[in-house]
């Protein structure tokens, strides 16, 4: 019978086949071994057990291994756990078409920050890796800031504890006293800015989204080339994002949002 670490180990091994699989849009037995240094009869069992489960399908014509329909279903269940409601997802359009900029909206999961809904364009495109379910980097994304100054000390403690504070630019903060005053500031004026401290070149805003209780739940965030932010283009993202915030709070609030108004520039 096998053990409990031999079981621990094959999961794992199955899992960054499928990670493998998805990250090169299809790949080989022998082409996954190499990448993993798993033994080749090894990864080609785990994955012929995939295939049989619908994780995976094998192209034998082709020799090659792509995602199954089962994992489909799977990320349709996630959406829904997660679950945007609709008038949300119009505010963040209307926030993406008002500011001109992408436009996230982003909420607790358990003890993470997560990313639920992203709205962008060929002309404001989203920043990579920001896609639904990213949750990493709290301390470099205005978004995680604004949702790490809302949260007490022992739950800023617990977030760090697992991911950590990595340098991901030459800006990133990675002091934690550093961090923990500029948290205090952020918190004090209701807005997150980062300035090129998650990705090299771009600029990104938040405020956070509040329930009944006054306490923040989600966040509105956008991203902009920093080329493109002055002190006037500042104030008005700023605006356009407490205006945000504003409405999908009044819904979290009360079930529903107001009707939503011009913002001038």
């Amino acid at each position: 019978m096998p053990s409990s670490d031999s079981g621990v180990a094959t999961v794992e091994k199955t899992l960054s086949i499928l990670e493998i699989v998805a990250e090169r849009g299809g790949a080989s037995a022998k082409e996954v071994s190499q990448a993993l240094g798993y033994p080749l009869p090894t990864v080609y069992r785990l994955m012929q057990a995939l295939v049989q489960s619908d994780y995976l399908v094998h192209l034998k014509g082709e020799r090659r291994f792509e995602l199954g329909y089962k994992l489909d279903r799977l990320g349709v269940s996630l959406h829904r756990q997660i679950g945007v409601p609709t008038a949300v997802r119009a505010e963040i359009a209307r926030l993406h078409d008002t500011a001109q900029t992408a436009g996230y909206f982003a909420v607790y999961r358990g003890a993470d920050v997560v990313v639920a809904y992203v709205v962008d364009s060929p002309d404001h495109p989203r920043l990579t890796p920001l896609g639904f379910g990213f949750h990493e980097a709290a301390h470099a994304t205005a978004f995680g800031k604004i949702m790490l100054a809302g949260m007490s000390v022992d739950q800023v403690d617990g977030y760090l504890g697992v991911h950590g504070m990595p340098r991901l630019t030459e800006t990133t903060m990675t002091s934690r006293p550093e961090l923990d005053a500029h948290l205090a500031k952020v918190a004090n004026l209701g807005v997150a800015w980062e300035h090129e401290e998650f990705v090299p070149g771009m600029t990104c805003a938040a405020v956070g989204v509040r329930n009944g209780a006054g306490m923040i739940v989600g966040a509105v965030a956008i991203s902009a080339p920093s080329e493109q932010i002055d002190p006037a283009r500042e104030r008005a993202l700023e605006r356009y994002l407490r205006d945000a915030s504003n409405h999908v709070s009044t819904y979290y609030r009360s079930g529903q949002l107001r009707k939503a108004a011009a913002v001038a520039v």
